[in-house]
């Protein structure tokens, strides 16, 4: 018995034919062919009982047998903004691990210390793809382009908002601690700095805009490390 493929379809409810990329790797790769079941998943909270109807080299079209609305796994809305490292393999893997865990949103800031000022998000869209049919996610985290650090901070963001560093001349509170006295559905933003930390005058700019100062423990990590880390610490106050 075949084991049960999930792929990802956005507007799988309207349509009856998998995308073409996804196509190819159902017909190419998996070897599908008419009478195969599979999941399909919309990115939206639904995931999708089908069968596949034919098998092309280039083609591969479905039909539905059950439409299978899904729970979310946490509740609120998390949101991490984080300077992208200068490797981009860094940031994939990244990427790759907060979605298995279970991120909203992912913004990428453009800092005073940035390493990296561009960013191309069509190779990070695959690696969520890739990474919400691996953990069988039913939402797709939503990827934003490179946004200035002051654009970012004066925009409106719902709920809780942190901007995490290491100064210690400037008064912090664990985040963990932070998080674990909000409510459930609260929406928390979490900003992550480059390898060389937000400048200190960011770390204030931020705080005059409502963020609140937190640290992520005693540890100096990484920024792909530390950006992991205040999803998990968002996840277990959800």
């Amino acid at each position: 018995m075949k084991e049960v493929r999930y792929f990802y379809v956005p507007d799988a409810a309207h349509v009856n034919e998998l995308p073409a990329d996804e196509a190819s790797h159902a017909v190419r790769v998996l070897r599908l062919t008419a009478g195969d079941e599979m999941m399909l998943m919309d990115g939206q909270g639904c995931f999708y009982r089908a069968v596949v109807s034919m098998a092309s080299n280039h083609h591969c079209m479905y039909d539905i047998k059950e439409i299978l609305p899904q729970q979310r796994p946490w509740e609120g809305h998390i949101h991490l903004a984080i300077a992208p490292t200068k490797l981009m393999d860094r940031m994939e893997w990244m990427v790759e691990k907060a979605v298995e865990i279970g991120v909203d949103e992912i913004s990428f800031l453009d800092c005073k210390f940035s390493e990296r000022d561009v960013i191309k998000t069509a190779r990070l869209d695959k690696i969520v793809v890739s990474a919400m049919k691996q953990s069988r996610k039913a939402w797709k985290t939503e990827l934003h382009d490179m946004v200035s650090f002051k654009d970012f901070i004066t925009a409106n963001h719902e709920g809780a908002r942190y901007v995490a560093h290491c100064y210690e001349e400037v008064e912090r509170s664990s985040l963990f601690e932070e998080l674990s006295h909000l409510p459930a559905n609260e929406s928390v933003t979490v900003m992550i700095g480059p390898e060389g930390d937000f400048s200190i005058d960011e770390v204030h700019a931020a705080v005059a805009e409502g963020f609140r100062s937190v640290h992520l423990g005693n540890s100096r990590l990484r920024t792909e490390t530390a950006g992991l880390s205040a999803i998990m610490m968002a996840q277990l106050s959800k």
